[in-house]
């Protein structure tokens, strides 16, 4: 009657594959792919207990459409940690359904336990409570440290050229507001501000002030580049890179070790500041995920919820790559949309509930910062509303410090004399994204315009005819263009933090704008073509080169990380156009497509692959007719499966098998000679309840016999006391036949991140597929090299 309620489930179909694809969440996923498990007990006393029999609980679990139950429970280990035996190895993958059903014990003896005392109902609210504060506090801590880092980096990136002599701690910017000058060229050169030339040299024109001012320009780069690689290098290496391919790989389930501790997050702020300010061809924006990922996972360990399981600790860094999203762009909602598209593996709805208050909490104590001195939490503000109309590795690799002094060195020598690529690369964004008024001083502004017939003046209008300022402009950015490609592609992957949204869109704003001023002019010129005709009147701003390069942005970095949806709320919140959300959608999409055609790879995912980290792509599509026997190990030229026997071992052997080995676990037959399948043994359970049973109980030793059976046989008196482990052991593992079709296991793989798989025939044992033996599959069968996975 059990197994009847069972499969007249939603979601689950009788022996079919269909009771996966078809469920509606990630927890039926769980319940209904084949775990429900309960746990009344987990007293370590039973588990050692060699003449009493475990009294267990209920541990049912279906699988291929059929229920079994055992009297097996699940002992939560990290009671009492054995030193050097952790939850996971490193470089190791999570078992979802495990920490799953860890989490449904502790809730459910949670429950029990409140109505007892007004203490343990404080405690259930404190529990129930936990996930809301630790994503509050993650939000807080990543907005106080991104507005830290915007206002420094823009101080360090201003030193480059100058100094405040009223004030050292003030900008550029800061410095000059309380001058009187009436333009922004004028206020720019105002005298409380002094370059470097003006102060060592006593002068402000002339060639050897340019000198003067170029070498220190290249000496402050150089400088900050150094620091930051140095620190990297010595105290985190971790704290390179963009940090969002291996939240995505930590998300999936992997462990990375100290990817997300306390120095990582010290030295990732301190020289994200120094190597935005060094003015290579990186943004802040990708290693903000990191910075707020490290705020999450270091506040999840004050919750015993989070630090105690690996499945719900990921929650936590879902909502923190959002509110690192929020922080970056001021793009809260963008940053909900960006963790449920780009990097969440799972994403229930609670987490999208709890992503969207840390964003929000983040982003206000960002505006509280006001690191951009307007009072916006938008980054590049448009104030135009006109209607629109229909590398693998180098060898320099090796030598991490050299490589980042070349490129530095190389970046400010050609940057220097360009102004486009010698000003910051948010500050060009922004120009670029611009409009042309009375007040504007940039010589993208500067247009010819007729008095009385005669007489030309320069005029900031657009729709004009274009002056000298804006070839000259078009003539620097077309060079800036070419630098920034070239140099985006060798800045990425340096050995210190680098984000690649902001020089993506620089790239794409650059074009747009080219094109844009390009449109403008024709439109000008030929004003009776037919294109213009219809839709631009003579003498009226139909054309506005902000927008294009505003669509130029959004595209290219639509074609660079292959986002639709989030990326398109994300430079809607970025720059508050919300009229523009149409031709937005069109151009990131069309740039996907383009993309796509190339490789269905994201810069993502291609960093995930180059360095080898075990990440199953759930947007990936396996269509290959292969076999579950075909990938299984041991193949014929293999050794045999390290199995164990249910009742054939002593402690000596036991330990010997796992000291020889090292596999996450082993299965358990019945006997080598009928292969007849058991269950399956965690490395790590087995460990600790050898090491507990030596400390708690005596009579254990090294001849001992090992039982995962139910009862002992009869002993003679002077045998040494038997070890029953059957408690430790999953009675039903997740098994599939050695017919089952590859793009199943795929699929099963996928959604329930499973660790391995075993493969039986007619309920023997045949071997076992692992995350890594279906990522080696997929490599080859896209003629990649199989051995780059590095990690199981």
């Amino acid at each position: 009657m059990e197994s009847e309620q069972l499969f007249n489930r939603k979601g689950y179909y009788r022996n079919s594959y269909n009771s996966i694809a078809s469920a509606s969440s990630d927890e039926e996923l769980l319940d209904g792919a084949g775990v429900v498990m309960d746990f009344h007990t987990s007293e370590d006393d039973n588990l050692l207990d060699g003449d009493a029999t475990s009294p267990g609980s209920n541990y049912v679990m279906s699988n291929g459409g059929g229920v079994m139950s055992s009297t097996t429970h699940l002992l939560d280990f990290l009671e009492e940690p054995i030193p050097g035996v952790g939850t996971y190895d490193d470089f190791h993958t999570i078992d979802w359904v495990r920490e799953k059903c860890k989490d449904r014990e502790r809730h459910r003896k949670i429950n029990a336990k409140k109505k007892e005392s007004a203490w343990e109902f404080t405690k259930s609210l404190y529990d129930a409570w936990s996930g809301w504060l630790v994503v509050t506090l993650t939000g807080l801590a990543s907005g106080a440290l991104a507005g830290l880092i915007d206002i420094a980096a823009d101080w360090l990136n201003d030193i480059k050229e100058g100094v405040c002599l009223n004030a050292m701690w003030f900008n550029h910017e800061q410095c000059c507001w309380g001058s009187n000058e009436t333009t922004f060229a004028e206020r720019d050169k105002c005298p409380q501000w002094k370059s470097w030339a003006g102060l060592i040299l006593g002068q402000e024109e002339g060639p050897g002030s340019y000198i003067m001012n170029y070498f220190m320009y290249i000496y402050w780069a150089l400088s900050f580049a150094f620091l930051a690689v140095l620190l990297v290098k010595v105290f985190a290496p971790y704290a390179c890179g963009s940090g969002i391919p291996e939240i995505k790989t930590i998300l999936s389930g992997f462990i990375i070790r100290g990817y997300l501790g306390k120095w990582t997050l010290l030295i990732k702020t301190v020289t994200l500041v120094l190597a935005v300010a060094s003015g290579l061809s990186l943004g802040k924006e990708g290693p903000l995920v990191h910075v707020a990922c490290c705020c999450g996972n270091i506040f999840s360990y004050l919750f015993p919820k989070y630090s105690k399981n690996e499945a719900k600790k990921r929650e936590v860094l879902s909502a923190a790559s959002a509110a690192g999203v929020s922080v970056a762009f001021g793009a809260p909602i963008g940053g909900v949309l960006f963790s449920l598209e780009e990097v969440s593996y799972y994403f229930p709805l609670k987490t999208l509930w709890r992503s969207f208050f840390a964003a929000l909490v983040a982003a206000f104590v960002l505006r509280s910062i006001n690191p951009f001195g307007n009072s916006r939490l938008v980054l590049f503000y448009v104030e135009y509303h006109t209607p629109w109309y229909l590398r693998k590795s180098t060898r320099f690799g090796k030598y991490p410090i050299l490589e980042v002094i070349f490129v530095a060195a190389i970046t400010a020598v050609v940057a220097f004399p360009n102004p486009y690529t010698r000003q910051n690369t948010s500050e060009l964004i922004k120009e670029l994204f611009t409009d042309c008024g009375p007040l504007e001083s940039s010589q993208l502004c500067q247009y010819r315009s007729q008095m009385n017939g005669s007489k030309a003046f320069v005029d900031a209008s657009p729709n004009k005819p274009a002056g000298p300022g804006v070839y000259a402009a078009i003539w620097q950015l077309c060079l800036a263009l070419i630098f920034k490609i070239i140099m985006t592609i060798f800045t990425f992957g340096l050995k210190v933090p680098a984000g690649l949204f902001i020089p993506s869109m620089a790239i794409g704003a650059i074009a747009g704008r080219i094109v844009g001023i390009a449109v403008e002019q024709l439109a000008y010129y030929h004003h009776d073509w037919l294109v213009f005709r219809e839709w631009c009147e003579v003498g009226t701003d139909c054309i506005t080169p902000g927008l294009y390069a505003m669509v130029g942005a959004a595209a290219c970095l639509g074609g660079v990380t292959r986002m639709t949806v989030s990326l398109v709320v994300i430079v809607f919140e970025l720059t508050g156009g919300l009229e523009y959300i149409v031709p937005l959608m069109a151009a990131v999409m069309t740039s996907k497509w383009v993309g796509d055609a190339f490789g269905r790879e994201g810069i993502y995912e291609s960093h995930i692959r180059l360095n080898g980290y075990p990440f199953l792509d759930a947007k990936e599509e396996f269509t290959h007719t292969t076999l579950a026997r075909e990938v299984m190990r041991p193949r014929r030229s293999d050794p045999p499966l390290a199995v164990l026997t249910q009742d054939d071992l002593t402690v000596e052997e036991l330990q010997g098998i796992i000291n020889e080995t090292s596999y996450n676990g082993f299965p358990v037959i019945v006997s080598k000679e009928s292969q007849r399948l058991v269950g399956f043994a965690l490395r790590r359970d087995i460990t600790i309840a050898i090491e507990n049973a030596r400390r708690k109980q005596e009579g254990i030793l090294l001849t001992s016999r090992v039982y995962f059976t139910q009862h002992a046989p009869t002993l003679p008196a002077d045998s040494p006391r038997p070890l029953k482990l059957r408690s430790i052991l999953d009675m039903s593992p997740f098994t599939v036949t050695d017919h089952t079709p590859m793009e199943i296991v795929v699929d099963i793989f996928r959604k329930l991140g499973l660790r391995q798989c075993l493969v039986t025939h007619n309920g023997r044992l045949l071997g076992i597929i692992t995350k890594k033996d279906i990522l080696r599959h997929m490599a080859q069968m896209a003629n990649q090299d199989p051995d780059n996975i590095m990690f199981n």
